[in-house]
């Protein structure tokens, strides 16, 4: 199990939102984990995003992490839900990627009862969900997903798929890419409401 380094979130960010897909979130807790398959992501950028928590400036404690160093956590509450991020931008650029959905592997009995639900295609298949489902709150904020020993690590994993792409969910005003990753046919991708 591979650690992705820095260097991973060092690049653009919508680039590393690409290629997230695929890759293993993991949630370490005492001695179990929970993990699954990231199968969405969103790429947001700087002061030039609306959607962004660093448009115009915005004096908030997740907007000053978004400068900060690659390969960092970024979590903050949106609608009472903990929203996990990475940070992710090339030197002397700002950005972040919200992890959106995972498709369960290790842990599901114990992420359903974080979520005190049985259907399995409905524990991970929002942000919001997935930071319930695997205990992810403001604790985590600030931490180095690149180090092995971090309560929450990204470690590389080959998979074939298809990727989709979409504007941003949720966002009212947008920039004009798509900036919304998934992988296509995937059931535990977020369902548009």
């Amino acid at each position: 199990m591979k650690v992705l380094p820095r260097s991973f979130y060092e690049r653009d960010t919508a680039l590393v939102a690409k290629e997230l897909l695929g890759k293993i979130l993991v949630r370490k807790l005492s001695k179990r984990k929970l993990s699954g398959i990231i199968v969405e992501t969103e790429a947001y950028y700087g002061k030039e995003d609306p959607a962004s928590r660093a448009f115009s400036g915005r004096p908030k404690y997740c907007a000053k992490l978004l400068y900060d160093m690659p390969g960092k956590a970024l979590v903050y509450n949106v609608h009472n839900n903990w929203l996990f991020n990475v940070v992710a931008h090339e030197k002397g650029k700002v950005g972040a990627v919200l992890i959106r959905a995972i498709e369960p592997l290790e842990g599901l009995e114990e992420m359903k009862k974080n979520r005190n639900k049985e259907n399995v295609y409905e524990l991970t298949s929002g942000p919001g969900k997935l930071s319930k489902a695997l205990r992810i709150t403001k604790k985590l904020n600030g931490i180095f997903v690149t180090n092995k020993r971090s309560e929450v690590i990204i470690v590389d994993n080959k998979l074939n798929f298809i990727l989709g792409k979409s504007k941003r969910i949720g966002v009212t005003k947008d920039l004009p890419m798509e900036l919304r990753f998934f992988i296509k046919d995937n059931p535990f991708v977020s369902k548009f409401l």
